[in-house]
């Protein structure tokens, strides 16, 4: 470890972050024989956002089957929905058994990213030492910045603060008032742990949530024993999960009259827990499903309900002392307040961390032309350089692996194309990224997201939505399944012997 400090290292592929898309695009590179590569993990153990968030109660809530990869099956899943633990386990698993693992650099912060026009290469400082790199993989992911509000007296409250994405679990909150800020996918299985447990819980709702009965079960051994004699059987389930949550898609994005009898679903379950009619109308939405996530949770309302539970319907205004400030002017004492909040998606900082040609930042880019890419992968200026879940690459439907898994099979046949041409960069063209964003934003316009009636992280501040690929999956995994030349500036890489003679006239030059 002391030759990093001391001296760069070079290497074909520098990857970072070791999520799903991390880890990921690692495997996707073994399975092709490139073995020239590094992950940067700023952490001292893998996983992403399920290594980070271990609040209680964390659950995927998409199907098991379908958010694991495809060439990486596994039988053995114990719940329909895995918990946060099993989810971390599985992803350990994949990298044992790809041998990734030697490729990891666990504790490597990357501190900054720029591209050398001169050489062309990336160089990438961490606080652990330079290196230098012919391409490099962005697989930090949009779920690793925590977001806090603005909110006066955060930094002077007398009380504990956790967000839910950095939880403290030696706090213990038994018999303790406790304030959480926030109703979406993450507070929803955060409050049910808690009310049984807590003095008093205040959940402060900004907008309710569409929330649809939670299908959760365990899998019986007998069902996992299926899976492991005849893995098709396993295959053929999550083609149907698949194909179950594309048909979503027809009512997010063509005519949300297909919506309907999920929020029909969605209303009983509200009636069904809810008694209190009064309760029952703050907790109901006023905008079309689909326009925020959809949720899942057969435990939220009853806690909501609950008599130590408190549903406020205002924003936080002030943390004071060891209390709580609603925009009414309501003060509450509290002994902590948990901020589930989500993440810096559209403003997530790591982009004043990447420079590319001419040293522009990959945040005045995009503060410049928007949040954009190409086929939510590679960004004009920005040679050699690839994200995993870049912009619109996001769903609101289904899992999330199915878009990586396009990407991986993108960017691998990217890295076999510059190696087949002998290639020293590939830039995507400004022009392919008009077009294909053009396109994309157009298809955006009679979507639930931008027509729901309601106000999301999904949007920017001029109300466009960076964030969602607006079709069905299927048309994206068909628009990556070959790299494309022609949408991209190819610059050859230039012989060695060239090189000195170049360098040799710019010296005399000089």
């Amino acid at each position: 470890m002391g030759s990093e400090a001391e001296a760069p290292r070079r290497v074909r592929v520098a990857i970072v972050g070791s999520g799903f898309s991390g880890l990921g695009i690692a495997i996707g590179l073994k399975r092709a024989g490139i073995e020239d590569f590094v992950l940067f993990e700023r952490a001292s153990d893998l996983g992403g956002t399920w290594r980070d968030n271990v609040y209680p109660g964390c659950q995927c809530d998409v199907p098991s089957h379908l958010y694991s990869f495809s060439f990486h099956p596994n039988p053995n899943w114990t719940r329909t929905y895995s918990m946060q633990r099993e989810i971390l386990d599985y992803l350990r698993d994949c990298a044992q058994q790809a041998d990734v693992m030697e490729h990891i650099r666990f504790s490597h912060r990357v501190t900054s990213a720029r591209w050398d026009d001169g050489e062309s290469i990336w160089v990438i400082d961490t606080d652990r030492g330079t290196w230098v790199a012919d391409v490099l993989i962005a697989a930090n992911g949009g779920l690793a910045e925590p977001a806090f509000p603005d909110i006066p007296g955060l930094d002077n409250f007398d009380g504990e603060i956790m967000h839910s994405a950095a939880w403290k679990p030696e706090i213990d909150l038994t018999g303790k008032r406790v304030a959480v800020v926030g109703t979406g996918a993450s507070a929803i299985q955060i409050v049910p742990q808690l009310q049984p447990i807590v003095e008093k819980l205040h959940v402060f709702q900004r907008t309710p949530a569409w929330i649809l009965p939670h299908t959760d079960r365990p899998i019986k051994e007998r069902e996992r024993n299926l899976y492991r004699r005849f893995p098709v059987l396993q295959k053929v389930v999550r083609r149907a999960v698949y194909m179950a949550r594309e048909y979503l898609v027809l009512g997010m994005t063509r005519n949300r009259r297909f919506l309907r009898p999920l929020e029909r679903l969605a209303k009983g379950h509200l009636a069904r827990q809810v008694g209190d009619r009064e309760l029952r109308r703050l907790l109901r939405p006023r905008f079309s499903l689909g326009c925020k996530r959809i949720l899942l949770s057969n435990r939220f309302y009853p806690a909501v309900a609950s008599p130590n539970c408190e549903l406020i319907t205002e924003a936080v205004s002030e943390l004071r002392g060891c209390s709580i400030v609603g925009s009414a002017g309501t003060e509450r004492e509290v002994d902590a307040v948990i901020f589930a909040t989500g993440f810096r998606v559209i403003d997530n900082p790591t982009t004043e961390l990447v420079m590319g040609s001419g040293g522009v930042s990959l945040a005045n880019h995009w503060r410049e032309g928007g949040m954009r890419a190409y086929l939510g992968t590679t960004v004009d200026g920005f040679p050699n350089l690839f994200l995993m879940t870049g912009p619109n690459t996001g769903i609101g439907h289904t899992s999330l692996v199915v878009m990586i898994e396009a990407q991986i099979r993108y960017i691998v046949d990217a890295l076999k194309t510059m190696s087949r041409l002998d290639l020293a960069s590939v830039e995507v063209l400004p022009s392919a990224v008009t077009a294909f964003n053009d396109e994309l934003q157009d298809k955006m316009q009679d979507t639930v997201w931008t027509m729901g009636g309601c106000v999301s992280w999904y949007l920017d501040e001029h109300g466009r939505n960076p964030t969602l690929w607006p079709d069905f999956t299927w048309r994206f995994t068909r628009a990556t399944r070959r790299f494309d030349p022609a949408a991209y500036r190819l610059t050859r890489r230039v012989p060695q012997k060239e090189q000195a003679v170049r360098r040799t006239e710019e010296v005399r030059n000089s």
